[in-house]
């Protein structure tokens, strides 16, 4: 039994073995066939063709609308469920609370109520009920003058003599000397009096008007600006809202950390292409009306829209769409090319990321300097 189990078991299961072995070597060692893609990329049509990613944006590019003073948002014109609608220059989109601004507003309103009255009163002296007691002292003044210089000529007379001794005539002398000296104080402070207030005074006064009212008028313009509006275009009549980020209660900051609401005209919607700056000498002269461009949906590659250009940025930047492609570098620079696209197109939104193909046969034929002063 033993003999039998060593001459053909032990044997047959070692060739099973391997062949078994030798399967899966060969089986782990094949290539699996590369998966179809779930969505079939965007091919070109086009036999020579530059490519780049592009973003669609409103015709006045998207208006980030922030806050141009922090705090909370007291009121929201333009809710949320309201996105999607036309709104108008200088229509308001939501207001900041301006309680503290009002309070201020009041403090300053009745401090240049203060300064009008010190200019008012300065304006206006002297008194009336003033002048007459002052002149009255003056009169008196005066008839005391003429009372100390009968006295002393009496006097004047009489010395020297055994009526008068030499004190008393001094003393005569000198009551003279001081009711003449009473008289000009009286005149001087009755001529005072009716000359009113000092003009540099009055210009204080007229200072201190101003600035309570400069300070006014800087609180209302805060309290102006806590209403943000939709902002003033000749060009654009109206504009859509596409999206708002901001809820009543809500603290803004300024500036903001996102863009609070975000407007734009969509009468004619603009395409951002993202040409590469390896592309670019080979590329700008492609850019011109006379070029065909074609655009495809990231999801659908069967749709294709036409491009009409519109303008080139001449200032290559650091790329900062990004497709989402495994392969794509992050680290080089694109020149930003703007085309136009009609409106009507069925399911184009502002911020989807087309695949935009540029026709380089259609390319204008000729000297390159000359295309691209054009």
């Amino acid at each position: 039994m033993k003999t039998s189990l060593s001459k053909w078991v032990l044997p047959g299961l070692a060739v099973f073995m391997l062949v078994f072995a030798v399967y899966h070597v060969v089986m782990a060692q094949q290539t699996p066939s590369k998966p179809p893609p779930p969505i079939e990329p965007a091919r070109t049509p086009f036999g020579k063709t530059v490519a780049g990613a592009g973003i669609v944006e409103a015709e006045t590019e998207n208006i980030s609308i922030g806050s141009p003073l922090p705090g909370v948002v007291w009121e929201v014109f333009v809710p949320v469920d309201k996105v999607g609608q036309i709104v108008k220059p200088g229509e308001p989109l939501f207001k900041v609370d301006t309680r503290q601004l009002e309070a201020q507003r009041d403090y300053y309103e009745a401090t240049l109520a203060y300064a009008e009255a010190q200019l008012n009163k300065l304006e206006n002296q002297p008194r009336p009920e003033e002048v007459p007691p002052s002149k009255a002292k003056w009169d008196a003044a005066q008839a005391n003058l003429a009372l100390q210089q009968d006295l002393f000529q009496r006097a004047s007379k009489l010395y020297p003599g055994p009526v008068i001794s030499e004190e008393e005539f001094r003393q005569k002398k000198l009551a003279v000397e001081v009711a003449r000296y009473q008289a000009a104080q009286a005149q001087a402070d009755y001529e005072l009096l009716k000359a009113g207030a000092w003009k540099y005074d009055k210009d204080i006064a007229a200072a201190s008007v101003k600035q309570a009212k400069a300070q006014i008028k800087q609180i209302q313009t805060d309290i102006d600006r806590s209403t943000v509006c939709v902002p003033r275009d000749d060009k654009h009549p109206a504009f859509k809202v596409l999206q708002v980020n901001v809820l009543a209660g809500q603290f803004v900051g300024a500036p903001p950390s996102q863009a609070l609401v975000v407007l734009g005209s969509i009468d004619k919607m603009h395409v951002r292409v993202d040409i590469d700056e390896h592309d670019i000498p080979r590329a700008y002269k492609y850019f011109t009306k006379q070029v065909q461009a074609i655009a495809s949906p990231r999801g659908d590659p069967s749709l294709k829209f036409p491009l009409t250009f519109s303008r080139v940025e001449p200032y290559v930047i650091p790329k900062k769409s990004l497709t989402g492609d495994n392969t794509e570098r992050v680290d080089t620079r694109v020149l930003q090319v703007i085309y136009s696209v009609d409106k009507d197109q069925p399911g184009l939104y502002v911020g989807m990321q087309l695949d935009v193909f540029l026709n380089g046969d259609s390319a204008p034929k000729g000297n390159s300097e000359s295309i691209a002063s054009k």
